[in-house]
Formats: structure tokens, C-alpha cells, sequence
């Protein structure tokens, strides 16, 4: 079956004036336009195509990337507004229509969204929403507490910075636990810090107790070496300065040069920590 608004590998069945005809397993077939026809493609080649709507809303294949495919999130550019919506910049010839109802608020053009992509099964059409909570269900999921999982940067609020998790459910990193520059629409690794009684989910972009502590170990004694063997850090250091030079919370800074001194790492001097030679 061929998918719309996915990647498809088929099959080149024959080659026309218009472009070549691609089919799948059981015989169904679609055009991929002269365009993208190149010099040395012949019939019973396979390729990976992607299949979207053309301008009259038929079914087409594109040998073109696409920023965003069916049921997944990312950050596009409003490029034209309509008595329709807004048009959004995918990647694809064909720009992606956001309509007015799929829209938390006017979007302008030139500005930058985070946008769902489904199909609409009542007129089988890619459409985009900036709705974006709802696409998301926290009511069931297998997730526990430890669970490192994909996340995508979504909104702040006066909480936090609300995430995407597994592209699937709502979560949210609390501002005091945020050491590095995140934006709306990055993809990274989190880990799940506590499911609530409600199932809401709170994320870390640290691994929690010793794993982390351990993971930041090598990242201290590279910063103690690019220094000269000196850092002037130690438990009584201002939270915000050692999570601007080092990436980490207080927390896990101490319990980090903790575990460093036992193994005797460092020495930790009245105005900071020192390499020791090893």
C-alpha cells in the first residue's frame, strides 16, 4: 500500500512523457513527475519516494526531503496567508496549509511554528495544526521514572519548558533544572524524573543519581585541564555560575566532585577544586 505523507520504496514500472509510474508490492501505482526523473533511471529500478498531494490534490511522489512527515512535529516557516489559512514552508514544492481552525492564534508570516502533520480522512489531505495538545494523551503510557526518551522543545511557561515526549505525551522540564540553551523545535534525550498521580510527566535533560553524577565526571576534569588544572568552584558556589560553566546543577556539581575527590581526582581548596596528578 502505498502511503501518503510517508517514504514508500517502490518500484519503477514504466517510464512516460510525464514522468515515470511507480508501483508497490500489489500493483498500485503513482507518478513521480518528469522533474525528478534522472538521466539513469530505468524501469524495475527501486527508490524512496515521498508521497504527498499535488496541486489538485492527487496523490504524487517526490524524490525532494521534506521537513516534516505524517503524525511527527517540527518548526515551520509561515510563508503566505490565505482566506484558508496559513501556507507553511516543508520543504516541498507544494507548500503545507495550516487552516485557520488548526491554529492556537493568527500566524504571521515570516515566523516560525511548531506544527503536527496528519491526514485528513474525510478529504484524504496532508494538513497541518498548531494545535498541538491535541495530538498528545498522557491517559495511558508504560513510561517509570529513569526512562531516558525522545523529547521535542515545545513552549515555556511561568513552570517550565513544556516538551513532546516519544512524540506522544506531555511533559515538562522545570526552569531551575535547565542548564543549556534549548529551543522551541530542538530534539534531544530526557529522562523521566517523576510520573505524578495525574500522569503528568517531569523531565530531565540529566540522567538522575549515579548515572549522572558518573556521566558529568569526565566532563569536570575536562574543564579542570582546559583550565590549567584549576577551577574556582566548590559546594559554596553560586548555583547560576556553576551552571553557566559547566552545564549542571548544584546538586549534581557536588555530589560530582564528591565522588571525584574519593577517588582522589581533585582536591578541594578553600576558593575551588584542583587536578591532581594521577
Amino acid at each position: 500500500m502505498i502511503k501518503i505523507g510517508e517514504q514508500n520504496k517502490l518500484r519503477v514500472d514504466r517510464i512516460l512523457e510525464q514522468g515515470a509510474y511507480l508501483e508497490d508490492e500489489k500493483a498500485n501505482s503513482i507518478l513521480l513527475p518528469k522533474r525528478y526523473l534522472t538521466p539513469e533511471l530505468k524501469v524495475d529500478d527501486e527508490m524512496t519516494v515521498f508521497v504527498y498531494n499535488d496541486s489538485e490534490d492527487r496523490p504524487v511522489a517526490t524524490t525532494e526531503a521534506p521537513l516534516i512527515e505524517l503524525n511527527d512535529f517540527a518548526m515551520l516557516k509561515a510563508v503566505g496567508n490565505t482566506r484558508y489559512g496559513t501556507f507553511m514552508n516543508w520543504g516541498l514544492s507544494k507548500d503545507l496549509l495550516v487552516p485557520f481552525r488548526e491554529q492556537n492564534k493568527e500566524m504571521k508570516e515570516g515566523y516560525y511554528y511548531l506544527i503536527y502533520l496528519y491526514l485528513d480522512e474525510e478529504t484524504n489531505r496532508l494538513v497541518g495544526s498548531n494545535k498541538i495538545s491535541k495530538y498528545l494523551n498522557n491517559a495511558k503510557h508504560e513510561l517509570k521514572k529513569g526512562d531516558q526518551v525522545d523529547i521535542i522543545i515545545w513552549s515555556k511557561t511561568d513552570l517550565g519548558t513544556k516538551v513532546i515526549v516519544n512524540g506522544k505525551h506531555h511533559g515538562l522540564i522545570y526552569s531551575n533544572e535547565v542548564f543549556e540553551e534549548i529551543k522551541m523545535g530542538d530534539r534531544t534525550k530526557g529522562y523521566v524524573k517523576l510520573i505524578r498521580p495525574d500522569n503528568k510527566i517531569d523531565i530531565s535533560l540529566q540522567q538522575q543519581g549515579y548515572s549522572n553524577v558518573k556521566s558529568n565526571t569526565a566532563g569536570i576534569l575536562d574543564k579542570l585541564r582546559d583550565n590549567n588544572g584549576f577551577l574556582p568552584l566548590n559546594d559554596k558556589s553560586d548555583p547560576d555560575l556553576i551552571a553557566q560553566t559547566l552545564g549542571m546543577s548544584k546538586k549534581t556539581f557536588k555530589k560530582t566532585i564528591g565522588s571525584l575527590y574519593k577517588d582522589r581526582k581533585i582536591k578541594i581548596e578553600k576558593d575551588g577544586i584542583r587536578l591532581l596528578d594521577t
